[in-house]
This record gives structure tokens, C-alpha cells and sequence, in this order.
């Protein structure tokens, strides 16, 4: 039985609280022995992306401790799970941590990833009549390399058809703090993104994670 450590990013604990909850079903179904530490809070991410290294190194050394041990950590965030495999050793080279992150960064995962290519479980049974289509986000896609993963496991959902969007891994627009500064933008290219989904004709589109996109 594998040991998971769930990792919630900030969004997930806030807004989308059924995905931590359904991650957990999931996990368990397929024989992890899963555990959530409460303690756990940001990887960093937001302060980093905009600008204050020293602030977000701070959290990034509490989410170090947080998650430290021999566990898998899984994460339904390439965005987050992004972060801490491409950017934390760079914060903390060549520092006391060094090793505690090399670590980190060879047992976290994003969950579409660590379902397929570690626990190599593809279906769970799962029924949803209808057409889907779907989005590679941009950090899921370009910084955990998840493009086949989440592809593999729609389509063994029963009675659901996966169609292709055009530009299926253009960015969505959201970015983080991009959406905010750059609003106008970001719209335009989100209202892009919803046509090349509508185009489709699906009645939902599924992404890696719920915030895989960014910050």
C-alpha cells in the first residue's frame, strides 16, 4: 500500500473543497493509505510570481517542513506541483535545504500523473454519458509534462466521447496575476479558448487540475 501525502493548494481549500474530498476516494479506491496534514498551507507560488522571492521562500520553507518524510505527495495542481519541482531548487541552492528539496522534488506529483504513470490504474469505473473536450493547461502541460495522462483516463469513462478543441494547449488566458494585470488580454484569450470549446460541440471541458493553469 502506497503512503500519500495530500497536498491542497489555496484555491482548492477555498473554493473547490469537493476536489480534496473526491482525490481522497480516488486514492483510497485505488489502495493508497492516504494522509492530509492541516498544517499545510501555500507553496509559495503567488509571491514568487510576483516578485517577493524573499517572502515566498519563507512559505516554500514551511511547505518543505510540511511535507517532509518519505511519502508521495500528490496535488491536484500542475500549477503548483510545477513550482515546486522547477523553481525550488532554485531558491534554495546551494543552501541547508538543498537536499530536503531534492528530495521533495522526486516524491510530489500531480494527480493525473501520479494515478497512471505510478500507480498505473487507468480506470476506476467511472460513467458519464455525453461529450467532453479538453484543455492542456499551461503548467501541467509545459512544467509536469501531463498531456496523455488525463486523455488516458476519460477515455475509459463509460459512455463518455473525448473530442479535440482546436489549440487544445494554448494558454486559457488566466495566468495568475496576468488576469489582473493584463485583463483585456486575458479575456481575449479566454473568449478564444470558449469558442474552440463550444466549436466542439461537448457539453463539458475537462482540465489536468482544477488550478493547473497558474499563478
Amino acid at each position: 500500500m502506497v503512503n500519500v501525502q495530500l497536498f491542497i493548494p489555496c484555491f482548492i481549500d477555498q473554493l473547490y473543497p469537493d476536489t480534496a474530498f473526491n482525490m481522497v476516494k480516488v486514492l483510497e479506491k485505488a489502495g493508497c493509505n492516504v494522509h492530509y496534514n492541516t498544517n499545510q498551507t501555500c507553496c509559495g507560488q503567488p509571491a514568487f510570481n510576483a516578485g517577493y522571492w524573499d517572502d515566498s521562500k519563507k512559505v516554500c520553507s514551511k511547505f518543505i517542513k510540511d511535507f517532509s518524510g518519505s511519502d508521495v505527495v500528490v496535488g491536484p495542481s500542475g500549477s503548483c506541483v510545477g513550482f515546486v519541482k522547477n523553481q525550488y531548487t532554485k531558491l534554495f541552492d546551494n543552501s541547508s535545504l538543498h537536499n530536503d528539496v531534492k528530495d521533495l522534488c522526486g516524491r510530489i506529483y500531480e494527480f493525473t500523473d501520479f494515478l497512471v504513470n505510478v500507480l498505473k490504474v487507468e480506470d476506476f469505473g467511472a460513467i458519464l454519458e455525453g461529450k467532453a473536450t479538453y484543455h492542456d493547461s499551461c503548467a501541467a502541460l509545459r512544467e509536469c509534462g501531463v498531456k496523455k495522462e488525463p486523455r488516458k483516463l476519460l477515455s475509459n469513462v463509460k459512455g463518455l466521447e473525448l473530442i479535440e478543441m482546436a489549440d487544445s494547449d494554448t494558454c486559457c488566458g488566466f495566468g495568475g496575476t496576468f488576469s489582473v494585470k493584463f485583463d483585456p488580454i486575458s479575456i481575449g484569450m479566454a473568449d478564444t479558448k470558449v469558442d474552440n470549446a463550444i466549436a466542439t460541440g461537448a457539453k463539458t471541458m475537462h482540465i489536468a487540475d482544477v488550478l493547473a493553469c497558474g499563478w
